[in-house]
């Protein structure tokens, strides 16, 4: 018998407090597509590769019953980080949308294998970052 094995990671999750603020900031200054909506969460299309996954703080302690089945409860506090893989060939582009839209970027790193990170935060205090390849072996 095989091993089973991890294919990926395919949702990253944040918690807010507010949701539609939240929401403006992923829209407008990432361009994410929301792909699902509703009182609690927003799901994003992060470039076909992943989902980001925005929960309103608190909205999700009880289970979730759905026509698919059963969501057991979850919530998280604090700031989290997360970090979205960009082409080298970006960095400087998403250095100056930051910029034009006020978001202060907090850190920069240059990583012994080649990636460079910016590190800015989201309305709730998230440390986001943005890698280039070279960041980690494979990436």
């Amino acid at each position: 018998m095989t091993e089973p094995k991890l294919d990926g990671i395919l949702e990253t999750v944040l918690y807010v407090e507010d949701l539609a603020r939240a929401c403006a900031f992923y829209e407008t200054i990432l361009r994410l597509r929301v792909i699902h909506a509703d009182q609690r969460m927003r799901a994003f299309d992060v470039n076909g590769r992943g989902t980001l996954l925005l929960f309103v703080r608190g909205a999700s302690l009880q289970p979730v019953q759905t026509p698919a089945g059963t969501i057991p409860p979850h919530d998280g506090e604090g700031p989290v980080h997360i970090a979205f893989s960009i082409a080298e060939a970006e960095l400087g582009a998403w250095r100056l949308r930051l910029s034009q839209h006020g978001v202060a970027i907090e850190g920069e790193a240059s990583w012994p294998r080649g990636g460079r990170s910016l590190y800015f935060r989201d309305p709730d205090a998230h440390l986001l970052e943005l890698a280039t390849p070279g960041l980690w072996p494979g990436y």
